[in-house]
C-alpha cells in the first residue's frame, strides 16, 4: 500500500524551553527539527523518526497538530 509511505500527516512542534546548557545530542536534535530559539516553531512530518526525535526532547517542546 503506497499511501503509507506518502503520507501526508504532519506535526507543529513549538521550542517552549531553551535548548542552551543541555546535552549536545539534545542540542543538534532541537536543530534537526528546525527549532532555532524559545518560540520557534515548524511543521514535520508525522513518522516513526521525527516521533523518536520529538521523545528525545519532549521535556523541551510543544506538539499540535498541524
Amino acid at each position: 500500500d503506497g499511501s503509507r509511505i506518502m503520507s501526508t500527516k504532519q506535526i507543529k512542534v513549538t521550542l517552549v524551553r531553551s535548548g542552551l546548557g543541555r546535552k549536545p545530542q539534545q542540542r543538534k536534535t532541537l536543530e534537526a527539527l528546525g527549532l532555532k530559539g524559545p518560540g520557534s516553531s515548524n511543521v514535520v512530518p508525522d513518522n516513526p523518526a521525527i516521533r523518536g526525535m520529538i521523545f528525545r526532547v519532549k521535556h523541551l517542546i510543544s506538539v499540535e497538530a498541524a
